[in-house]
């Protein structure tokens, strides 16, 4: 499986209701339930109005169109990264899943990846 590292930088943001969200941005993962509005995005397009934020995030995206038949793809990553003490943020889209990591974590996390034999495109 081949991970692809993106080059942003991103942040994890709580927004209000009147928030302008910058969908021009190559990445906006935005959602909203009965208790909040959350979206992440690169930190060059974070919107000022944010009522809360956590800036520093480096992502990768697992490649290709996942089936929703398979299984434990996020299961096996979180595994390896917990056991190297990694934190993770993860954002499914229909197509497939994006791991966010803090950036001082991201070296660590991609050694560990590549170690049980992931591929990682940079």
């Amino acid at each position: 499986m081949t991970l692809k590292v993106l080059n942003d930088i991103f942040a994890v943001c709580k927004l209000s209701a009147s928030t302008k969200i910058p969908f021009e941005s190559p990445y906006i993962f935005w959602a909203k339930t009965d208790e909040e509005i959350s979206l992440v995005c690169p930190e060059s397009v974070r919107p000022s109005e944010c009522t809360e934020y956590e800036s520093g995030w480096k992502a990768f995206r697992i490649e290709g169109v996942l089936d929703f038949s398979l299984i434990g793809i996020i299961a096996k990553i979180s595994t390896i990264l917990a056991e190297n003490r990694v934190g993770i943020f993860v954002v499914s889209t229909f197509n497939t899943d994006y791991v966010l990591i803090k950036s001082e974590q991201f070296a660590v996390a991609m050694d560990a990846l590549k170690g049980a034999g992931y591929k990682v495109a940079e």
